[in-house]
């Protein structure tokens, strides 16, 4: 057993209203360069919807994530390391700038500079690229709230990946319709396939905290890990010609303090903290041959912050005492793993993401109570699940490998807990019913309840701050590609310095 330590982020997506602030402070914060102008590290997307960049889910398009070969092993799906060198200079397996969309500005002087006259001035859209007018056709937020749904959302690949009778539930009428938010970063994965994928080793995963990065002095502009990344969360800088990505706000996260994104949020729905798992498993985790059995395996990566025996081991592996503490009072791991209501973003591309989400729910007991039903009453509320206007199948594509007991079971969990204490604030009574139902204690519902709904700061954010007395034992940069290294991308055991920025500013690194 190899310990080491990640930083997280969990999702609770029945708090987003789809406002956009994390999208817009990250933009301002990190993308607001020439070069970035279509970049959006963090944006959020309606779903049901083809996202951003279109068809971003359709792997069988863009070769993404990691499959299993005929022996059983992994391999990135955009093939091994021969193919891809073969395709260096002419990687089929990228989005285009129509795809992301054309960055665009106006022509603001002509509303200045115009002469008096009967007519008003007309500004037209302008490409940010080439500066000649064009077409407003696509956006990173086109489809927002179902802006876009009649016309694209249908080649969704989440529904086209569904039973037929099941993608028959799906419709764009507006009295049948459902719809939700989802904000999406890098995953910041423990297997990426974006590091394994880039040829000269500029992508690498950092050891101390696992926020992967890109180091720009060696990125020389191979494109191979924004195909590989299944989530194309790694980005092109038309003007520098090297990738860049989400950063996990690193300076924040050194200094204790949480990522932009999560720190202007509007709803409250992010929750980071550290978790530690077993680095030498991750293989075999991610190469379980049912994708089905894919979240589990995940689960079990993460070890016990206070078992004796871990906080041994991952003293002896040199995590720090405060960093252990921290992981003890993880809201990551109280939500994605002791109680289970959090879920990771298509575990069936094998990259084990590290950013989680709690599946929407609906207003399920207000769904049993106009069944003139008891909203404390484990069968009633689990068939009152079963009507939702959210098809449970759609969210097991995203969050379940196409599971629906899994999201059954969290959503099952989340609405016993709004039973449980709503009959407790009403008239006192404990809902024992709903306990048994969910195999949850009543402390075990108080603390659900405390997490998602009236945490304070300090309980959403954990984050211990870096050591920077460890400083000199992370001078060097591995100097490997990350494919050869043992164990697995990104599973070295050379750490990684706290100083290097991912990204240049003004020329200087």
């Amino acid at each position: 057993m190899r310990v080491m330590a990640q930083v997280a982020m969990v999702m609770n997506l029945d708090k987003c209203i789809g406002c956009h602030t994390c999208s817009v402070t990250c933009k301002q914060t990190w993308t607001n360069r020439e070069g970035t102008e279509y970049v959006w590290f963090n944006n959020v997307e309606t779903k049901p919807g083809i996202g951003y960049p279109k068809h971003y889910e359709d792997q069988e398009r863009w070769r993404g994530g990691w499959v299993l070969d005929d022996r059983g092993r992994l391999k990135l799906r955009s093939g091994g390391k021969v193919k891809r060198l073969l395709g260096l200079f002419a990687n089929p397996d990228l989005p285009s700038i129509d795809d992301y969309y054309e960055p665009i500005t106006y022509d603001y002087d002509t509303l200045i500079t115009a002469p008096a006259g009967r007519d008003t001035p007309v500004i037209r859209p302008k490409s940010a690229l080439t500066g000649k007018d064009t077409a407003i056709k696509w956006g990173a937020n086109w489809e927002d709230d179902l802006g876009g749904a009649a016309e694209h959302a249908a080649g969704d690949p989440n529904i086209a990946a569904m039973p037929k009778q099941a993608a028959d539930k799906v419709r764009f009428e507006f009295e049948r319709t459902f719809m939700f938010h989802l904000p999406r970063i890098c995953e910041h994965c423990l297997n990426p396939a974006c590091v394994s994928a880039c040829p000269s080793g500029a992508m690498y995963k950092r050891a101390e905290d696992g926020i992967v990065l890109v180091d720009q002095n060696r990125c020389r502009g191979w494109r191979m890990c924004v195909s590989a990344c299944p989530y194309k969360k790694v980005y092109v800088n038309h003007n520098t010609g090297k990738a860049e990505k989400c950063t996990f706000c690193f300076p924040r996260i050194e200094a204790g303090q949480p990522t932009v994104c999560a720190e202007t949020c509007v709803g409250r729905l992010r929750y980071i903290g550290m978790v530690l798992y077993d680095a030498d498993a991750v293989t075999a985790a991610a190469s379980v041959p049912d994708p089905q059995d894919l979240l589990e395996a995940q689960r079990n990566l993460f070890l016990d912050p206070a078992d004796p025996a871990v906080v041994s081991a991952a003293l002896s592996a040199g995590v720090p005492r405060d960093w252990i503490d921290a992981a003890q009072r993880s809201p990551v791991y109280e939500l994605a793993i002791r109680h289970k209501v959090a879920l990771p973003l298509h575990p069936e591309y094998r990259t084990v993401p590290m950013v989680w989400y709690i599946p929407p729910l609906s207003p399920v007991l207000d769904a049993v109570s106009e069944m003139d039903g008891d909203n404390a009453d484990p069968d009633q509320v689990f068939h009152g699940i079963t009507q939702l206007r959210i098809p449970m199948e759609y969210l097991a594509s995203l969050f379940a490998a196409g599971d629906t007991e899994v999201v059954a079971g969290v959503l099952m969990k989340l609405s016993a807990m709004r039973g449980y204490m709503r009959a407790r604030t009403l008239d006192g009574t404990v809902a024992e019913e709903l306990l048994a139902a969910t195999g949850m204690s009543s402390m075990d519902m108080e603390r659900l309840y405390r997490l998602l709904a009236v945490a304070k700061y300090d309980e959403r954010y954990v984050i211990p701050p870096a050591h920077r007395e460890t400083a000199a034992e992370l001078a060097e940069l591995g100097t490997g590609c990350s494919l050869d290294v043992p164990g697995g991308p990104g599973m070295g055991r050379v750490l990684l310095p706290l100083s290097v920025l991912p990204i240049k500013r003004n020329g200087e690194p």
